[in-house]
């Protein structure tokens, strides 16, 4: 992979995550790996996709909500990730 500075990195990074439903989990991986070499967080971004197996979430998936507690169970790899609500 060639050196970017971290501005252009962030704007791959934005533009990716913008069609990340059409994206396989290998490309994903990708984006992730160069997001955490220019040091840049993801913050929100990060629950579009499975952490499990980079499967980008298609909006299929089993959502629940219980006691201010999100889950969502991946489709590919069964796997649940939880996340609190405001």
């Amino acid at each position: 992979m060639k050196k970017i500075s971290k501005t252009e990195a962030e704007k791959e990074i934005n533009n990716f995550l913008e069609k990340i439903k059409s994206k396989s989990p290998k490309e994903v991986k990708k984006i992730k790996k160069l997001a955490m070499s220019q040091n840049i967080p993801l913050k929100e971004k990060r629950k579009l996709f499975c952490k499990e197996c980079f499967t980008p979430y298609s909006g299929k998936e089993k959502t629940r909500i219980k006691n201010k507690i999100k889950s969502i169970e991946c489709l590919n790899c069964e796997k649940i990730s939880r996340w609190k609500t405001r």
